[in-house]
């Protein structure tokens, strides 16, 4: 399918963001890429942060070739936190989340990279219910299909994070679990980042296979 690739700028308040939109010739369903966090963002706060993603949700959604009723939320490590809670604020139909990061709700106006990290390690190790996070408890009400996807050999998301994650699904219409074998938190090596590019391709285009067939 043809395609156009260009950058805009995302208006956040009296600021903007930088994004990339690649734009197909045909209405399609639309896939917004939350990234991680990583050292150039340590002063954001959730909540500033989530402002963002939300201004960047709406502006896919006004472009014509988008199916507003077909949106996909891709997010990895604060990414994959910050996407779980959008899926709680705007219509959501696939939410694909990597490595998803936790946070203690009561550090939700804190600066992320003045965290203490001990303490966010053991919280992290806690099985957690969705009524004390407000994260999962997005995840609980979510209605829409879910892919998570676990690194094997992951230091900074341990497996009681993904379990919390894949516990709070309750409501979904369906459920992906994968671990990404000898994969760390980064997918620093090649094979690992592909690994994860084909499960998460594969996963895609069955979902939006499955809903075509539904309109058929």
């Amino acid at each position: 399918m043809p395609t156009r690739q260009s950058a805009i700028q995302i208006r956040v308040d009296d600021q903007h963001i930088d994004g990339t939109l690649v734009a197909p010739s045909a209405v399609v369903p639309g896939v917004l890429l939350v990234h991680g966090w990583d050292g150039s963002q340590d002063q954001y706060i959730a909540r500033a942060h989530l402002k963002d993603v939300l201004a960047a949700y709406d502006e896919l959604v006004r472009h014509p070739a988008v199916d507003p009723a077909s949106v996909a939320i891709v997010g990895s490590s604060y990414g994959g936190y910050l996407a779980a809670l959008l899926s709680s604020l705007r219509p959501v139909r696939w939410l694909a989340l990597r490595a998803p990061a936790l946070y203690r709700d009561e550090n939700w106006n804190q600066p992320k990279g003045k965290l203490d990290v001990e303490d966010l390690k053991a919280y992290r190790q806690t099985a957690i219910e969705p009524s004390h996070n407000r994260a999962l408890a997005a995840c609980s009400e979510f209605r829409g299909d879910v892919l998570i996807v676990e690194s094997e050999h992951d230091r900074t998301i341990p497996p009681p994070v993904i379990k919390n994650y894949v516990n709070a699904f309750g409501k979904v219409r369906s459920i992906t679990y994968r671990v990404l074998s000898e994969a760390d938190h980064a997918l620093s090596g090649e094979e690992m980042r592909k690994a994860y590019g084909e499960q998460l391709l594969g996963w895609m285009g069955e979902m939006v296979k499955g809903a075509r067939a539904v309109k058929a």
